[in-house]
C-alpha cells in the first residue's frame, strides 16, 4: 500500500467572521483581526482561530508507491478555490487508497479538511468508510485512532499526551533537517494579502518534505526500515529535489546537505 504525507496551510475564513460577528463594511484583513482579537478575549491570549473558522488555502503531498518512487506536489494551481483543494484531496484517497501519514493532522489538518468538506458538499466517502461497504475498512480506516490507516507522527511520537507534543519545526531541526526555512504558519496571511500564494504552497511542500523525512526516521527506528533502506529512502528524496528545477526545493536540499 502506498503512503501519501500531507499538509496544509489555512487563512481566516472572512466570510464565516463576517457574518458569525456581524462585521459587514470592513476589509477582509479587519475582519480577520477582529476574528483573532475575539479569539484572544475568549481564550485569554490565544490568537489561534477554532478550526471551524479556518479556510483551506494550500494543500501539499508527497506520495509513496508500493515500489518505493516518490512524488511531491501541491494540489491544483495558485487560482484553484478551496472547494476543488478539498475535493482533489479526497479524490486522491479514493482513488490510491493510501495510508496517510501527518504532523499534528488528527489535531488539525483533517477537522479542518472535514468542516470544509461538510461546507462545499464534497464526496468524501471512501475516506469516511468504516466497513459498512467495503469490508476492507471494517478493522483498517481512516478515523480510528487504534487504526494504522493514518499515522499522525506528532500523535505517535508524543505518546498521544498532549504534554509531549512538539511543533514540527523544532523535531525537524532536532534530527538534521531544514525546518520551517524563514516561513511559518503565522505569516501565511499576510503572504496571502500580499498575492503570493505560490510562496505559500512552496512552504507546504517544505513542511511536507520535513513530515516525510521525520516518517523515515520513525520508520527506522520502529524496525520498519533497515539502515541501508533508510539510507536508500533519504537518496530517493536528494535524487527527487536534486533533479527540480523549483527554487525553495533546490534550497530545502542545499540546507539539508550543510546539515548533514
Amino acid at each position: 500500500m502506498g503512503i501519501l504525507v500531507f499538509d496544509i496551510e489555512t487563512i481566516p475564513d472572512t466570510k464565516l467572521g463576517k457574518r458569525l460577528f456581524g462585521l459587514d463594511g470592513l476589509s477582509d484583513d479587519d475582519i480577520a483581526k477582529a476574528m483573532i482579537t475575539k479569539q484572544v478575549q475568549k481564550t485569554g491570549g490565544s490568537e489561534f482561530l477554532p478550526l471551524h473558522q479556518h479556510r483551506v488555502i494550500a494543500i501539499s503531498v508527497l506520495y509513496r508507491k508500493e515500489d518505493k518512487s516518490i512524488k511531491l506536489w501541491s494540489l491544483g494551481n495558485c487560482e484553484s478555490d478551496e472547494k476543488e483543494l478539498v475535493q482533489r484531496f479526497f479524490d486522491g484517497i479514493a482513488k490510491m487508497k493510501p495510508n496517510l501519514v501527518s504532523w499534528n493532522g488528527s489535531g488539525f489538518d483533517l477537522p479542518v479538511l472535514h468542516y470544509r468538506s461538510l461546507m462545499h458538499g464534497v464526496n468524501a466517502s471512501r475516506y469516511w468508510e468504516r466497513g459498512e461497504r467495503d469490508n476492507q475498512f471494517r478493522y483498517s480506516n481512516y478515523l480510528s485512532r487504534y487504526h494504522w490507516r493514518h499515522i499522525d507522527l506528532m500523535d505517535v511520537l508524543s505518546s498521544y499526551n498532549l504534554r509531549g507534543a512538539a511543533p514540527l519545526d523544532q523535531i525537524s531541526l532536532m534530527i538534521g533537517l531544514p525546518g520551517k526555512m524563514g516561513m511559518e504558519g503565522k505569516l501565511v496571511w499576510n503572504t496571502y494579502l500580499e498575492g503570493n500564494v505560490q510562496a505559500i504552497r512552496n512552504y507546504c511542500e517544505t513542511d511536507v518534505l520535513n513530515t516525510y523525512l521525520i516518517y523515515l526516521k520513525w520508520e527506522l527506528i520502529s524496525g520498519e526500515l533497515n539502515d541501508q533502506e533508510y539510507a536508500s529512502a533519504q537518496d530517493d528524496v536528494r535524487t527527487l529535489l536534486l533533479h527540480s528545477n523549483r527554487d525553495h526545493l533546490q534550497e530545502y536540499l542545499k540546507i539539508w546537505q550543510e546539515t548533514i
